[in-house]
């Protein structure tokens, strides 16, 4: 359990620094993530068409039951 909750420390640790250190992030790297986003965006487009229509119509149909 001690175990645990050392490694809990010391992940969230990890965590703050890299949320901390922000030397490295330009605006070329900041331009690639968008380019990838938008990409797989428009390759993954009919997916994610259907499957936001799934959720509402779910979300539609469970309301009506309420």
């Amino acid at each position: 359990m001690k175990k645990l909750i050392l490694l809990k420390y010391r992940v969230m640790d990890g965590i703050c620094s890299l949320r901390n250190n922000n030397k490295g992030m330009g605006t070329v790297e900041i331009i690639l993530i968008i380019v990838v986003l938008i990409s797989l965006v428009l390759i993954f487009k009919s997916q994610l068409t259907n499957l936001v229509n799934q959720i509402f119509q779910k979300i539609t149909s469970q309301a009506n039951s309420i």
